[in-house]
């Protein structure tokens, strides 16, 4: 499948399964053409996946708000935000619900720089961006999401000990999903739910009910 073809799948995907308005996909297209324009100098995303960058980071970080209920909470924290992905896309879809609020964390000045000029240019007034490690802040959200974030035992001992309040994980992982689980068996200390990803087969999305 060549880059167009990619573009077009995914963005149906996006508007007839995950109910993206036209208007939230002219903004995650500038989003997409920003990330391009600057990973042509600096390491935003790999220059492999730049040519299916709607199907392996879109689509991939879109998928996670089948899992996300915006109507019972209001907060969600993506650490180790990176380029954006699913933070940026996550924002963009939430950006007309005015009482949710989305929080980025990344260390990387490069990304942050980037992150801070592309909110604006999208207008996320619901982004809130930290610019230091994780641990530097008291996180206070009723949602964390990882993407390429930590190995799960560090995942879940960040939740245990930094996050400040009962709140949901949602953890995306790889064809080793189970393994690590198994593996971590001893730290999952809550209730959980392993779902298949949509963009990957071997992929899987590890939903967490954290309590305090």
């Amino acid at each position: 499948m060549n880059s167009s073809e990619s573009k077009v799948k995914s963005k149906l995907v996006l508007a007839e399964n995950l109910n993206f308005n036209n208007d939230k996909l002219q903004k995650i297209e500038l989003f997409v053409n920003e990330v391009l324009s600057y990973n042509k100098k600096y390491n935003l995303i790999s220059k492999n996946s730049e040519k299916d960058i709607w199907h392996r980071h879109v689509l991939d970080s879109a998928q996670l708000i089948k899992h996300i209920d915006h109507n019972n909470f209001n907060s969600l924290s993506d650490l180790g935000t990176g380029a954006g992905f699913p933070g940026i896309i996550l924002s963009i879809f939430y950006s007309d619900i005015l009482t949710f609020h989305v929080k980025l964390y990344e260390k990387s000045r490069v990304k942050i720089k980037f992150i801070e000029s592309v909110t604006k240019k999208l207008g996320l007034n619901n982004t809130y961006i930290y610019d230091n490690d994780y641990q530097s802040h008291i996180i206070d959200t009723d949602y964390i999401v990882c993407r390429a974030f930590k190995k799960l035992p560090e995942i879940l001992r960040i939740s245990r000990e930094t996050v400040k309040k009962t709140h949901k994980l949602i953890i995306m992982m790889g064809k080793s999903a189970q393994d690590e689980l198994n593996k971590a068996s001893k730290d999952m200390i809550y209730k959980y739910k392993l779902v298949p990803s949509i963009t990957e087969s071997d992929s899987k999305i590890l939903l967490v009910d954290a309590t305090k």
